[in-house]
């Protein structure tokens, strides 16, 4: 894990490769959850003896429930410490390239595209790619921003 000490460490950061995650499975109960969280109940994300003679042979998870992976694994590449707090600031870029089946493995590789000091703060764009074990196209790749505030 890349550590930080504070908001004038991380303001250098631009360009910094932060490495790769750990491998994490998505199941389908996570899959129904977040249908569940989502309202989003599409018969190809929850319904898997109809998926199974579907496009992709079984079910597949959201493109946002990829997406909202990206805080927990980003979170386990790097940190910034002494701030009070971070926030998500939005998304610049966001491309699903392939879809991630169920009881598919995948992992995040992330780098810091730009870190802008502000007032009292620094603004990082990352870029992530979303991996998916055995698969030569990404599930996705993100451009995010986070605001950490010192």
């Amino acid at each position: 894990m890349k550590v930080y000490n504070g908001i004038e460490d991380f303001a250098q950061s631009a360009g910094d490769v932060l490495g790769t995650s750990d491998w994490m499975v998505v199941e389908q109960e996570r899959i129904d959850q977040f249908a569940e969280a989502t309202s989003d109940h599409q018969w190809i994300h929850v319904d898997t003896e109809r998926a199974k003679d579907g496009p992709f042979g079984a079910t597949i998870a959201h493109g946002f429930l990829t997406l909202s992976l990206l805080p927990p694994l980003l979170n386990s590449l790097y940190r910034v410490d002494n701030v009070k707090m971070a926030v998500n600031y939005g998304l610049d870029k966001v491309r699903f390239m392939a879809p991630v089946r169920v009881n598919s493995k995948i992992r995040a590789t992330a780098r810091v595209l730009t870190a802008t000091p502000l007032e009292g703060a620094v603004q990082a764009v990352f870029e992530t790619t979303f991996e998916i074990e055995g698969s030569e196209k990404p599930a996705a790749v993100v451009q995010s921003i986070v605001r950490y505030f010192g």
